[in-house]
């Protein structure tokens, strides 16, 4: 039997014994406060014009991310009226969870050995989506690629957006830690 107290994720163990050590060899950090890690992961479902029409379609996205997540997601609400989309403010349209800690390790080793490979037509990510401050973004044109969401009961299939929020300073130290976790990098 599995005790939850002294359970901890494949990854973050990972990226005690191996990662850190080897980042500290590649950047040659004088600092063991200086070596990048992963601070958040927020994912993001957004549903755009459905929600617009059917405003069931937000908590139904907030179920599945709920379900991809293992954590509660928050509903996106508009934050101001737009007339030709037919948006009004305060209208629900969209989900949003922000994953910290071991949730954080445990999603982050399930989209690398699970989801990613079952995406269709999957030949690796591309290397290029950093913002310049060390934080990687990408989106998935299905959300059904995890194995928490049931193909039969799916109502609609939404894209979602991943970001991953870490420590580094460059987009090199945060490519290099993403790819000490086996990210599927292209380029």
């Amino acid at each position: 039997m599995l005790d939850a107290a002294s359970y901890t994720p494949r990854l973050k163990t990972h990226y005690a014994e191996t990662v850190r050590p080897a980042l500290k060899e590649e950047f040659s950090y004088g600092n063991d406060m200086e070596i990048p890690k992963l601070e958040k992961i927020v994912l993001n479902i957004g549903c755009g014009a459905e929600a617009v029409r059917d405003s069931k379609k937000a908590k139904s996205a907030q179920e599945d991310l709920t379900a991809i997540a293992g954590q509660k997601a928050v509903i996106n609400l508009a934050k101001k009226s737009i007339a030709s989309f037919r948006v009004r403010d305060g209208m629900p349209l969209g989900a949003k969870v922000t994953l910290r800690g071991d949730r954080m390790y445990e999603f982050l080793d399930r989209l690398i050995t699970i989801a990613l490979p079952r995406v269709r037509d999957f030949r690796g990510i591309r290397g290029k989506s950093f913002d310049g401050r060390g934080n990687f973004a990408m989106g998935l044109k299905e959300h059904i690629v995890f194995p928490e969401i049931n193909f039969d009961k799916v109502d609609e299939v939404w894209g979602m957006d991943i970001v991953i929020c870490t420590t580094a300073k460059t987009d090199a130290e945060a490519k290099a830690l993403l790819k000490q976790f086996n990210m599927p990098f292209t380029s």
